[in-house]
């Protein structure tokens, strides 16, 4: 085999590895019934299509390839534990009969393995934290650091919580299935807010060289296609239109260098008329209900933004006026700092750098890149530019994705001229 020939087969496992990795963790899970054995299994998978895959060829259905060889690797890894345990040694041979046997039907209503995932992750029995940071992890394969600037929280403190939610899973025997119709209200909260952390995180990346991860992003959005085929809801109407309306300005937001757009500054007619239709369609519908909540509310502000035709045609009263109310249904330090972007639309920046300040002052959001980066911005609009500078240069120490930071790197030049 020639080297050329050699690479193009490690590219295509790659490019299956990012596609599929996470379906077939998924399923593997399902088969094997232990997190942790089912991520050996996957590690092996691939190693077995980088050794096989450029000499014969990629499967017809890697998916379905990968998963049989994690499977029976995971066998054969039992059979040597059970050398040391024999208890082993049943549950090797009944999985062994079971990967022989052809598969049962699914009786559930949603046949997709990554939900039943993604309720496992959140079943009541975990601590709501760890039901996100392990969907977070096991569902969409983010790493804990990633994962850990979504909290705002130390990496060591969330990869202690992973495993805490990996034993408890074990020790307790949470079923890996979507729940029954009667238990999904009390369910929804913590997998709504799960599947737009992920969305969040395929929208603007939190680190790496990339504005955003298509990857993540779509998955959300596929997830909470699901959840409302599963569960009709406002709610899950609210944050399919909100991911929806965001989405729809993907191909605005950065450069064909890779540097980042801003709103303002986007070309209008690159956003995606398809998603702003569904997704305002989406909102009006989820109002209509009076049943709705905050991600209705944030897709109702979105939705202001999407149908403006120019930035200087933005209804900033009507924005304001929406986080008012949002920020009194989910009252948080992130909505007001949104809130205080769009004051600062409305009456000018010094009205927002006084909301902001008295954010930072009480140290919510002391690490926190867009906090700081919003107080810079105020500061430079209003002609304070020693103090603009301090305040992006806080901002650029913690920004972890590289178009972000030649952004803040631009305005530090602007301001030094």
């Amino acid at each position: 085999m020639t080297a050329g020939a050699d690479e193009a087969g490690r590219a295509q496992v790659d490019a299956v590895y990012r596609a599929e990795s996470r379906r077939v963790l998924a399923t593997l899970i399902r088969l094997l019934g232990d997190f942790d054995l089912a991520e050996e299994a996957l590690h092996d998978a691939f190693a077995a299509a980088v050794e096989r895959w450029p000499r014969e060829g990629t499967p017809a259905n890697p998916r379905a390839w990968l998963v049989s060889a994690g499977r029976f690797r995971a066998i054969d890894t039992i059979r040597r534990r059970a050398r040391f345990d024999a208890s082993l040694t049943h549950v090797a041979d009944q999985l062994y009969a079971e990967a022989e046997a052809p598969e049962l039907p699914d009786d559930d209503r949603v046949e997709d393995d990554q939900l039943r995932l993604i309720f496992t992750c959140c079943h009541p029995a975990l601590p709501p934290d760890a039901q996100v940071a392990l969907t977070l992890r096991e569902v969409c394969g983010l790493t804990t650091e990633e994962i850990a600037r979504a909290f705002l929280t130390a990496p060591s403190t969330l990869a202690q919580r992973i495993v805490r939610a990996k034993n408890k899973i074990r020790e307790a025997k949470i079923p890996y299935q979507v729940p029954a119709r009667a238990d999904l209200p009390d369910r929804l909260d913590v997998v709504l807010h799960v599947v737009y952390l992920v969305f969040n995180e395929g929208y603007s990346a939190s680190s790496g060289a990339t504005v955003t991860r298509n990857d993540l992003s779509a998955e959300a959005i596929r997830l909470a296609r699901l959840l409302l085929g599963l569960l009709p809801d406002p709610e899950i109407e609210g944050l399919l239109a909100l991911m929806l309306l965001h989405e729809s300005r993907r191909g605005a937001r950065e450069t064909a260098a890779g540097d980042l757009i801003l709103l303002d500054e986007q070309d209008r007619s690159a956003w995606n008329r398809e998603q702003i239709a569904e997704g305002a369609a989406l909102v009006r519908r989820a109002l209509a209900s009076r049943r709705f909540g905050p991600y209705t509310l944030q897709a109702a502000i979105a939705a202001v933004h999407a149908e403006a035709p120019s930035p200087e045609a933005t209804d900033w009263g009507q924005i304001v006026a929406l986080y008012d109310v949002l920020l009194r249904a989910d009252p948080s330090p992130i909505v007001e700092l949104n809130r205080a972007a769009a004051i600062a639309m409305r009456d000018g920046p010094a009205a927002g750098l006084g909301i902001v300040d008295a954010i930072l002052a009480r140290g919510e959001l002391a690490d926190y890149q867009l906090a700081h980066a919003a107080q810079a911005d105020f500061l430079r609009r209003l002609g304070r530019f020693d103090e603009s500078r301090t305040a992006y240069e806080r901002a650029l120490a913690l920004t972890r994705q590289e178009p972000q930071r030649r952004f803040i790197e631009r305005r530090l030049a602007e301001i030094g001229r």
